[in-house]
Formats: structure tokens, C-alpha cells, sequence
């Protein structure tokens, strides 16, 4: 019996260091396969090729992606006319690994009629516009490109003309 118990123990630490069939499992993930970070402050130059913000021209972004998936977007046409910045959210898209979609609203406003300037403080509402972009983060997390479609809607939420499409290119604010 004793001339067993070792080649029992041998069986035992052989079964216990035994690999499963296949192969050993990676210790992580590739990092190839993580998406770039989106996340942060990011400043954009975007080019409008159709719709109302054509004659917006040198029109910039400043985007706040935040870790929740909600995102501020604001431009340097927020004062003309004066409209507050926009609200939205962002995903990543699977796929290649670099694509993400943002969607974000804002509010529209027209100046008072003339007979009503004189007892209407400021800008009135005048409805709403949503962009939805298509963001390719670089793989390096530093830049990006991106094309943006955007529809405009009245007071009362109907669509009205005036979308149109632009892309964009995006550069991380950070130190």
C-alpha cells in the first residue's frame, strides 16, 4: 500500500495541473478590442454641407462626454441668435471597435415681432433641433472624424425644413 501512495498522489497532482482542452485562457483581453476613450473634452471643426447652418461658417463644438453616457455639447454660434448649449447621450457601436454615436438636442429661438420687442424680454422659443453624429475616435484616443445629420423641429414639435448633414473633426482638450 505504501508503494501506492505515491503514484496515487501523482495522479492526483497530475489531474490538478492538467489544462483544459484547448489551451490555457488568457490572463485579459487584448487591448485591441477595448474602444478609444471618448470620454473627456473635446473641441471640433465642423463643415456644413446642407441645411439651415450653412452660412455658419467656421462653426466649432466644444463636447463634454461624461462618464454616465449623457454628454453638453456647445458652439461659437450659441450667441447667433442666443441659444442655450445642447443635451444628449452617447454609445459605443460594436463593430471595429472605434465608433461611437452621440445624440443631442437643442433649443431654438426667433427675436420677438417688432410689436411685441418693447414688452418681451430677449429671444422667444421657437422649437428645437436634434444632431446625430458618428464619431471614429483614433486609435490613439487623441483625435477624431465624424458625420452629423440634423433635423429641426417648430414650437409645436413638428419637423420642419432646414436639416441638413456636416462632418467634423475633433481634437481631446487636456493638458
Amino acid at each position: 500500500m505504501r508503494r501506492l501512495l505515491p503514484l496515487a498522489l501523482l495522479g492526483v497532482f497530475s489531474a490538478c495541473t492538467a489544462q483544459a482542452p484547448g489551451g490555457p485562457e488568457p490572463a485579459s483581453k487584448p487591448s485591441n478590442l477595448s474602444p478609444p476613450p471618448l470620454i473627456g473634452a473635446w473641441r471640433s471643426s465642423i463643415d456644413v454641407k446642407s441645411g439651415a447652418f450653412t452660412a455658419a461658417k467656421g462653426l466649432e463644438f466644444m463636447y463634454l462626454f461624461h462618464n454616465d453616457g449623457t454628454l453638453t455639447e456647445s458652439s461659437n454660434y450659441d450667441a447667433a441668435p442666443p441659444v442655450p448649449p445642447a443635451y444628449g447621450v452617447f454609445r459605443f457601436v460594436p463593430g471595429d471597435g472605434t465608433v461611437w454615436e452621440a445624440k443631442y438636442e437643442f433649443f431654438t429661438t426667433a427675436a420677438p415681432p417688432p410689436e411685441e420687442a418693447k414688452t418681451v424680454a430677449g429671444w422667444l422659443p421657437s422649437g428645437r433641433g436634434v444632431f446625430t453624429e458618428r464619431i471614429t475616435v483614433a486609435p490613439d484616443g487623441r483625435t477624431f472624424t465624424s458625420t452629423i445629420r440634423y433635423q429641426l423641429f417648430d414650437a409645436t414639435g413638428a419637423a420642419i425644413e432646414g436639416g441638413g448633414e456636416a462632418t467634423g473633426r475633433g481634437v481631446r482638450i487636456d493638458f
